[in-house]
C-alpha cells in the first residue's frame, strides 16, 4: 500500500470534521462526519443521516460529495470521515474513521485519484481511494470487445 505525506491541510480537513461533529453531534441520528477539499482547496462538511431501519442510514461521506456537488464543486482533492464516540463508550475520543464499501464506491465514482485520511494501527495515514477498492467495477462500453 502506497502512503502519501500528510500535510497541515490534511490536519486542518481533520479538525474540520470534528468540529462539524462536535457542533451537531445528535444521539441516535449523526455521530460521524466528513469533510473533503476541492482541488480549489474549498472545504464541504456534512454529517451522516442515521435512520431506525438501517439501509436507510446515509454516510457522512455520501452526503458531504452530494452537498458539494450541489454547490458546483466537482473535482476533490482528499476526504475524511471522523467518527464521535456515544454517551457510554469510556474512550470519548473523536477519531478518523475508515470509508464503508459503499462510500469507498462512490468516491472512487465522483473523486477518482481522491486521497483518503484514515487511521491504520492508531496512525494517521493518507491514500487514494483506488488503494481501498481494487479491481473496481467498470461498466463495459457497447461495442467494446
Amino acid at each position: 500500500m502506497q502512503t502519501f505525506e500528510i500535510t497541515s491541510q490534511d490536519l486542518e480537513l481533520v479538525e474540520e470534521a470534528k468540529r462539524t461533529i462536535r457542533r451537531l453531534y445528535k444521539l441516535g441520528k449523526h455521530h460521524v462526519s466528513s469533510s473533503i477539499r476541492t482541488r480549489g482547496g474549498e472545504v464541504v462538511s456534512a454529517v451522516h443521516v442515521e435512520a431506525y431501519i438501517g439501509r436507510v442510514t446515509v454516510c457522512a461521506e455520501a452526503i458531504t460529495i452530494g452537498k458539494a456537488i450541489s454547490e458546483g464543486q466537482d473535482e476533490f482533492e482528499t476526504i475524511v470521515a471522523v467518527r464521535h464516540p456515544y454517551p457510554d463508550e469510556a474512550d470519548q475520543t473523536l477519531r478518523v474513521v475508515s470509508p464503508c464499501g459503499m462510500c469507498r464506491e462512490m468516491i472512487s465514482d465522483y473523486a477518482p485519484g481522491c486521497f483518503v485520511l484514515l487511521e491504520d494501527e492508531g496512525r494517521l495515514i493518507k491514500i487514494r481511494v483506488e488503494e481501498l477498492l481494487p479491481l473496481k467495477y467498470k461498466r463495459v462500453q457497447e461495442g467494446a470487445s
